[in-house]
C-alpha cells in the first residue's frame, strides 16, 4: 500500500546562518513554515551580514554539525533535506556522509542541493577546493540541484550565455550526478527570464518577467527550501517548480524594502501581506 506524502513534511535545512534574516537558515525556516512544512536546522557557519554584504564568517566545528543533524533526524525524523552554504572541503564531506547514511534508511528521501558558492555581495561561501568534492560526494545524493548561472559555470567549466547553453550545462550535471537539475536564469541579461528544468522526462522551460527591484536577497535559498517542502508534500517536480517559483515571485513583489543594499523578501505573503515602511 502506498504511503501518502505528509501534508506537513519535516524539512531539515543544512546551511549557514544569516544574521540579517534574509538568506540562509533564516530564509529557509520562513519559507518552509509559510508553505506548511516543519523546519529543522543544522547550522554550518555563523555569518555577520546585512543587506550590504557579509562582514564575517565563523565556521561551526564538524562534530557539532554532525550532532545537529543526528539529533533532529533520530528524534523528529525527516522527509526532506535542503543544503545551502557549506563552507569548505571538510564541511562538504561531513554533510555528504550524513546524508548518505540517512538515505540508506530512507531511500526515497527528498534531497535538494543549492550549491551556494558566493553571496549576493560577493563574499565566497564555498572554498575553491571544495567544488570538486561537492560534485563527487554531495551532488550524486541529490534529488534536485538548483544552481544559478555562475554556479553552473563553476561546476561545469562551461560558459553560459543562452538558453541552449543552459540546457547543455544542465545535461552535463545530470549525466554526472543522476540528479534532476533546475538551472536558474536570473543572472542572464534581459527582461525575460527562463529557468530550465531537466529530469527523467526531459527539458521543461519556465519563463518569467524580471522584477525591477534591488530586494532579492535570499531568492536562491528561498526557492530551494520551497522546492524541498513541496516535493516532500508529494507534488511532481514540474508542479513543485511552478508553485515554488510563484511563491518566490510574490515574495519579491511584496518585499518590505528594508536595508540599504540587497533587501530581503517577504516570506509570509501567503497569509500576511507585507506592510512597507512609509
Amino acid at each position: 500500500m502506498d504511503v501518502a506524502a505528509p501534508s506537513r513534511p519535516r524539512v531539515l535545512s543544512i546551511a549557514g546562518s544569516d544574521s540579517g534574516g534574509g538568506a540562509g537558515i533564516q530564509a529557509d525556516i520562513k519559507a518552509i513554515t509559510a508553505l506548511g512544512g516543519y523546519a529543522m536546522t543544522a547550522i554550518t557557519a555563523l555569518t555577520a551580514q546585512n543587506t550590504c554584504g557579509v562582514h564575517g564568517i565563523l565556521p561551526v566545528p564538524l562534530p557539532f554539525i554532525r550532532d545537529q543533524i543526528r539529533c533532529v533526524v533520530d528524534d523528529i525524523g525527516v522527509d526532506a533535506i535542503k543544503t545551502g552554504m557549506l563552507g569548505g572541503v571538510a564541511e562538504t564531506r561531513t554533510v555528504a556522509a550524513e546524508i548518505a547514511e540517512i538515505k540508506q534508511k530512507l531511500p526515497g528521501l527528498v534531497v535538494v542541493v543549492d550549491p551556494v558558492m558566493v553571496a549576493k555581495g560577493g563574499a565566497a561561501l564555498l572554498a575553491e577546493d571544495a567544488v570538486a568534492y561537492l560534485c563527487t560526494t554531495l551532488l550524486p545524493l541529490a534529488s534536485l540541484i538548483t544552481p544559478n548561472l555562475p554556479e553552473a559555470e563553476k561546476l561545469t567549466g562551461q560558459s553560459i550565455h543562452t538558453v541552449e547553453d543552459m540546457k547543455a550545462a544542465a545535461l552535463w550535471l545530470r549525466e554526472r550526478t543522476g540528479a534532476a537539475v533546475l538551472l536558474k536564469g536570473g543572472h542572464m541579461a534581459g527582461e525575460h527570464l527562463v529557468d530550465v528544468l531537466l529530469d527523467h522526462t526531459g527539458f521543461t522551460e519556465f519563463a518569467g518577467q524580471r522584477i525591477a527591484t534591488r530586494h532579492t536577497h535570499g531568492t536562491g535559498c528561498t526557492l530551494a527550501s520551497a522546492l524541498a517542502t513541496t516535493l516532500a508534500q508529494g507534488l511532481t517536480l514540474p508542479e513543485a517548480v511552478r508553485q515554488s517559483r510563484h511563491y518566490v515571485y510574490n515574495a519579491i513583489l511584496q518585499a518590505p524594502e528594508l536595508g540599504q543594499g540587497a533587501g530581503p523578501l517577504w516570506h509570509a505573503h501567503a497569509w500576511h501581506p507585507a506592510t512597507r515602511p512609509v
